[in-house]
């Protein structure tokens, strides 16, 4: 919420502003907050399919559950770096 907060003010104000914002989120420290915030997106999107699916009165046994739990996360792991290797290839 700060990040958003900070680039709202940062576009809304000076451009030395938005450049100086515009440099952190560019740098490796930037990219990591970011490359987080994508997985902890991902990582809450797949737990609510998991949820739906626990709505249609499945997955509630023991291996069941710890199959979904296994599949969200591994899935918003591998669809994180999908999604960062395509964003950085197409940045390059």
């Amino acid at each position: 919420m700060v990040l958003l907060v900070w680039w709202l003010l940062a576009a809304a104000s000076t451009p030395s502003a938005y450049a100086t914002f515009a440099g952190v989120a560019g740098s490796w420290v930037g990219y990591l907050v970011l490359f987080g915030f994508t997985w902890a997106l991902l990582h809450h999107a797949l737990g609510g399919v998991r949820h739906f699916i626990w709505d249609s009165i499945r997955g509630f046994g023991a291996k069941e559950r710890l199959w979904l739990a296994q599949a969200s996360l591994a899935g918003s792991i591998v669809l994180t770096l999908v999604i960062w290797a395509i964003g950085l290839a197409v940045k390059a």
